[in-house]
């Protein structure tokens, strides 16, 4: 199995991109919420990646966040969701409001996803509910530089309750960047 490709990104032609590592290029698909951020051609990158094999191809897939391969590995999981669905869903929609959604049981949200009809989004909901992170009312940067969630996240992990984590991030200014915001948030959650 493949699970992480370092090299330097040769061709990006969405979804595709092609990673030279040690002189062999590999085709890897991504979703838009991977494909955006990734640098310049000619520049190092490093994607983790999931393997598909098929017995007419090896298919590789790659995300640019550990959390966007579970959620892809958890989408293939349901049984009618194939990859190029599970990359249609994170192209259309960031692993928070995917696991918003589902928590929310909105299934009208996923039927925006081109490729999800009503059927299978009311089939994600049912099989995905608690399999992916929980998230909980935080307020989101307007412009997206300091997502809520991926504070509240770092806090948790850094062993701060969810109740805590909501308060700091409401105090942390939306115009920050994501580092920024998490210490922001750490200078709150330190005052007595």
């Amino acid at each position: 199995m493949i699970g992480r490709i370092q090299g330097v990104l040769v061709e990006k032609n969405f979804p595709l991109v092609i990673v030279s590592c040690n002189g062999v290029g590999y085709e890897i698909d991504v979703p838009m919420s991977t494909f955006y951020p990734l640098p310049r051609i000619g520049e190092e990158v490093t994607l983790l990646t999931h393997l598909v094999v098929r017995e007419d191809a090896h298919l590789l897939y790659g995300f640019i966040s550990a959390a966007e391969r579970a959620a892809f590995r958890q989408l293939l999981r349901i049984s009618g969701v194939g990859p190029k669905v599970a990359l249609s869903v994170l192209s259309g929609l960031s692993v928070d409001d995917l696991a918003e959604a589902v928590a929310s049981s909105d299934a009208a949200r996923l039927q925006k996803v081109p490729g999800i009809g009503k059927k299978t989004a009311e089939r994600l909901v049912l099989e995905l509910r608690d399999k992916l992170p929980k998230t909980i009312g935080v307020v989101r940067a307007a412009d997206g530089a300091a997502a809520g969630g991926d504070v509240v996240n770092a806090l948790l992990a850094l062993g701060y309750n969810e109740r805590e984590a909501a308060a700091a991030v409401k105090q942390v200014p939306s115009q920050l960047q994501l580092p920024d915001a998490i210490r922001h948030a750490l200078k709150h959650l330190a005052k007595p």
